[in-house]
């Protein structure tokens, strides 16, 4: 299984379309972003300490099911 962040670089865009592709260059300039972690729970409570540039955190909820939805294929 590949790890949140590898998923979520794949939405990387110059001029992100929409909060996903958003999402994926902030936590890109993120530098302590967990890259590693494929826990929700680990995730979900940095982005909610450290998250800033998440407007919402219905963002990274959308972004987690794409990411499960793509691991179990």
């Amino acid at each position: 299984m590949k790890s949140f962040y590898h998923f979520l670089m794949k939405y990387r865009h110059p001029a992100p379309k929409d909060e996903i592709s958003q999402f994926a260059n902030d936590v890109y300039l993120d530098h302590s972003f967990p890259k590693i972690s494929e826990d929700y729970h680990e995730l979900s409570s940095y982005l909610e300490m450290n998250g800033h540039y998440l407007n919402s955190m219905s963002i990274f909820d959308e972004a987690w099911q794409l990411y499960l939805i793509s691991e179990t294929k």
